[in-house]
């Protein structure tokens, strides 16, 4: 494996860090953590302007997949709002993998350009990890579909354009195999959405769909496909796109607060910085395995699945610790007098047990690897 980056994807990173500096203010910043809407339009908009976000597109840019690998890095390093990018991207990987020509056409340009995002109608309440059991119901009805049911965890309703919807068409079929994906409209009509404030901040929604009508033409990879589709999602997630230097940021603001009030030359303190750096690089370097692997033309759902359990367990590493070194003032939240690192000490705290359900709770992804690399039997 060569980590080595081409001259020209090192020109990328570059701009791309550019492009963050500009537009990733402290207001913008704060503006993320207020609202807990972790997107920046005019983040997105900038990227898509100068063609970055089609460059990074699983299978459509010609820098793909490494360029994923590095756009989504750099974003993760500097504390960006990226979430509602992130998912607008593994989209459009899939739309172009699985989707028809029309829906190429009218799908991705307003995804690439950094104008439209995307969210993900995929868990129900009483379902949770266990996808292939869900409720949500999809009828033909002449030349329709009529779709009813509701959804949890739909992250970036409140702001997408696109909805990816799972459903159920067949009952009679082995609940992997009745399954079929939907992209569609927010603004179709029978389509609710109601705000979910989570433990990290984040807001994300719960989706009720009523009477909800749609064409053929929403049918995404096929009828009875959806666990396909589905699942082709998750291994651009998983593999390339990370999150795996989720604690970059922290130690940014731990370490400029510990020079502050004068620990940094702490034996103890230098230590735990010093792993909670190798820790990062290690992570880092289990992604770019996966990146590497994709750009090679291989899969690399079962090495995605690797670097997530090795990086949300170092994020939780890294964030408890920060916060036991920090004591009471590492409790304080963002604006109040004091807070350890402006308040990201305790954010970090709340943050890093969401890592471990994303894309797959670590359970998911440890029995993945048990299954699939230890030849362990299955736990159920």
């Amino acid at each position: 494996m060569d980590f080595s980056l081409s001259d020209d994807v090192l020109a990328y990173r570059s701009k791309i860090r550019s492009i963050v500096a500009e537009t990733v203010t402290p207001d913008v910043i704060d503006r993320m953590h207020t609202t807990g809407t972790f997107d920046a339009p005019e983040l997105n908009r900038a990227l898509g302007t100068q063609g970055f976000l089609e460059r990074a597109t699983p299978g459509l840019g010609v820098g793909d997949p490494i360029e994923l690998w590095v756009l989504f890095n750099e974003l993760e390093k500097a504390g960006a709002p990226y979430d509602g990018l992130a998912v607008a991207l593994m989209i459009a990987g899939v739309v172009n993998l699985l989707g028809t020509d029309e829906q190429k056409e009218r799908i991705l340009p307003s995804i690439i350009s950094g104008e439209a995002l995307v969210c993900m109608g995929y868990s129900e309440a009483d379902y949770g990890s266990d996808v292939a059991s869900i409720k949500t119901r999809a009828v033909k009805d002449g030349d329709e579909w009529t779709i009813n049911g509701s959804k949890m965890w739909t992250t970036m309703a409140h702001e997408a354009r696109w909805l990816i919807l799972l459903t159920r068409t067949d009952v009679d079929l082995p609940k992997h195999k009745g399954l079929t994906m939907f992209i569609l409209p927010m603004d179709t009509p029978g389509i609710t959405v109601d705000p979910v404030h989570t433990l990290g901040t984040e807001r994300t929604n719960a989706t009720y769909y009523d009477n909800v009508r749609v064409g053929d033409d929403a049918v995404l990879g096929g009828v009875n496909n959806g666990w396909r589709t589905m699942t082709s999602v998750l291994a651009f997630e998983r593999g390339v796109m990370g999150g795996s230097n989720a604690a970059i940021p922290l130690l940014r603001h731990f370490h400029d607060w510990a020079q502050e009030i004068g620990i940094f030359d702490q034996p103890i303190t230098r230590e735990r910085m010093a792993r909670a750096a190798i820790d990062m690089q290690v992570a880092s370097l289990l992604t770019q395995r996966s990146a590497w692997i994709a750009a090679s033309g291989g899969s690399p759902g079962l090495e995605g699945s690797m670097t997530k359990v090795f990086a949300a367990e170092a994020y939780q590493r890294i964030s408890r610790w920060t916060q036991e070194t920090a004591g009471p003032l590492g409790l304080l939240q963002f604006h109040e007098s004091g807070a350890a690192g402006e308040g990201f000490v305790e954010y970090d705290a709340r943050h890093s047990p969401v890592v471990t359900i994303y894309g797959g709770t670590t359970e998911i992804n440890r029995n993945n690897i048990a299954e699939r690399h230890l030849g362990l039997p299955k736990s159920r």
